[in-house]
């Protein structure tokens, strides 16, 4: 497995991390049972991904107690990130965010306990809350850090400003953002900060909720919860669709799949990038570990480069009444 370094100082990790979001229930239904989310950590493991994302509100805790049971005996073999701070009710809806230093000691605490773990690898506040100063919620994950209790800093879905802010307050080890070739709005500010910075870049949504897997089409069903993305609406996907196209001529002429090319497109960004790829299923980490095979010449970049321009693929990334939730 090759092995990259997140961030300046920041710790060794496989070259693809494993999202472990689509375990539990989250964004639409969970995709597998708890047996099978636990085995494909375990292969995942197994094939060298030591890098495990999970956030305390997927399944509203599931996801750690699966993640925990999975990493039981193996904790060594395991680099585990954690996201914290958004709020859900019972019957799962969202409730806002919660980002004060006082309930992200609290959130960590149960983390701790759910993943039976004794200290998280990275820490990370699900996304940035504007009534709370990020020097706060900084200086709080900074005191868990001092206490052995988080190892390393993390950010999600932060822009250039509250980037430099907490990296004053603690140096910020990874900054995970959404980064494929359908969604290129990183590479204006947020890329060349973090390359300043010294911080690595995991990058979550590699395959465009699967628009860029060529397994999508204009069928869509209209109860799919990727309809209320605007990039899947009845205008835009045709469009869209149309692009994948060319992914899909490409990957057939390199005997791999669509979902490995954009992959392997990701990983050719540069050495302190790291995708994530959500899985949940055993038999879909060697398939798509088969993307590190996938070999990317100038030519190839160039008409990806061309086919997936800044603004190629229509719609915003977020429907209107969740746009506060994404940096730009």
């Amino acid at each position: 497995m090759e092995m990259r370094t997140l961030g300046k100082n920041g710790p060794r990790v496989s070259a693809m991390g494993l999202g472990c979001m689509r375990m539990s229930s989250f964004a639409g239904p969970k995709t597998s049972t708890d047996e099978e989310g636990i085995a494909t950590i375990q292969a995942a493991l197994d094939s060298g991904i030591n890098f495990l994302n999970t956030g305390d509100f997927y399944g509203m805790g599931h996801n750690e107690l699966l993640v925990g049971k999975a990493i039981k005996g193996r904790r060594d073999q395991a680099l585990i990130s954690v996201k914290f701070g958004a709020l859900r009710s019972p019957s799962g809806q969202m409730l806002g965010i919660d980002v004060r230093p006082n309930a992200v000691k609290n959130f960590a605490a149960y983390s701790l306990q759910r993943l039976g773990v004794d200290v998280i690898d990275i820490y990370q506040p699900a996304r940035i809350d504007p009534n709370v100063p990020i020097e706060e919620t900084v200086g709080a994950i900074a005191d868990l850090i001092k206490e052995g209790k988080v190892r390393y800093l993390g950010l999600s879905e932060a822009g250039v400003e509250n980037i430099r802010r907490a990296h004053k307050v603690h140096p910020v080890t990874a900054l995970e953002i959404e980064y494929s070739l359908g969604t290129r709005f990183i590479e204006d500010a947020i890329l060349p900060t973090v390359r300043e910075l010294g911080i690595g870049l995991v990058a979550y949504g590699v395959v465009g909720q699967g628009l860029l897997t060529g397994s999508v089409t204009n069928d869509i069903p209209a109860n799919d919860f990727r309809r209320q993305f605007p990039k899947f609406d009845q205008e835009n996907l045709p469009k869209n669709l149309e692009k994948v196209s060319l992914l899909e001529r490409m990957a057939h002429d390199k005997n791999c799949t669509t979902t490995q090319l954009a992959i392997a497109w990701v990983m050719s960004r540069g050495e302190d990038i790291v995708p994530l790829v959500g899985m949940s299923r055993p038999e879909r980490v060697a398939e798509n570990l088969r993307a590190c095979d996938v070999t990317l010449t100038k030519e190839d970049l160039d008409d990806l480069d061309r086919t997936f321009a800044l603004g190629a693929i229509t719609g915003d990334r977020y429907p209107a009444q969740f746009k506060h939730l994404a940096a730009e």
